[in-house]
C-alpha cells in the first residue's frame, strides 16, 4: 500500500510538472531583422512634389544624412494616424537645424490619390511614389505603416513595424542623429 501511494505521488508530481511546462508560454524571441546593421538597399523614387527641379530621389542622393523612410498608403488607417506625428517631428528637426531627411514612400498608389491625401493632411516632407512596390519589396515591407531608420553611413539602424509613437520615433531618431 505504501509503495502504491509513493508511486502515485511521484506520478502526480510528474504530471503537474509536465502540465506547468506545457501551459507556460515560451519566452518570445523575435527573429533578428535581416536589414538592421546592413547597408540600406538602394532605390530611386519619383517625387510627388518635385523640389528644385528634381523629379526623382535616390538613396545615393542622401549620402551622409540620416534618413527616416516611412512606408504608407492613403487607405491605411494607422498611416493616417501617424502622419501628423511625422510632420510635426520633421518640422521640429528642421527648426533645430538637424539635417535629417524624412521621406514618405507611398505604396502602390496613383499620384492623384497620394496628392489628395497629402493635401488633406498638410504633409510637407518629401514623398516618393513606389507605384510598382519595388522599393517596398527591397525593404521586405509586408504591412503598413512601417518605418526604416537609416544612419549617416547608409546602414539600417532600426525598423519599426506598425504605427509610430512619439516615444519610438524619438528613440529611433536619437540612434541615427
Amino acid at each position: 500500500m505504501v509503495i502504491f501511494c509513493l508511486a502515485s505521488l511521484v506520478n502526480i508530481g510528474l504530471l503537474a510538472f509536465i502540465l506547468t511546462q506545457l501551459l507556460t508560454p515560451a519566452s518570445p524571441t523575435a527573429p533578428a531583422d535581416p536589414l538592421v546593421g546592413h547597408a540600406a538597399p538602394a532605390f530611386t523614387l519619383t517625387l510627388l512634389h518635385p523640389a528644385g527641379g528634381q523629379s526623382t530621389l535616390s538613396l545615393a542622393d542622401l549620402k551622409g544624412k540620416p534618413v527616416v523612410l516611412n512606408f504608407w498608403a492613403s487607405w491605411c488607417a494607422p498611416c493616417k494616424e501617424e502622419m501628423p506625428l511625422l510632420e510635426q517631428t520633421w518640422k521640429q528637426m528642421q527648426a533645430q537645424g538637424k539635417d535629417v531627411v524624412f521621406l514618405g514612400v507611398d505604396f502602390q498608389e496613383s499620384s492623384g490619390d497620394a496628392a489628395s491625401f497629402l493635401q488633406a493632411h498638410a504633409i510637407s516632407y518629401q514623398i516618393g511614389l513606389d507605384t510598382d512596390g519595388a522599393v517596398a519589396l527591397k525593404y521586405d515591407i509586408t504591412a503598413l505603416p512601417q518605418t526604416v531608420f537609416i544612419n549617416r553611413q547608409g546602414v539600417v539602424s532600426s525598423r519599426i513595424p506598425g504605427e509610430l509613437t512619439s516615444k519610438t520615433l524619438t528613440s529611433s531618431l536619437n540612434q541615427i542623429l
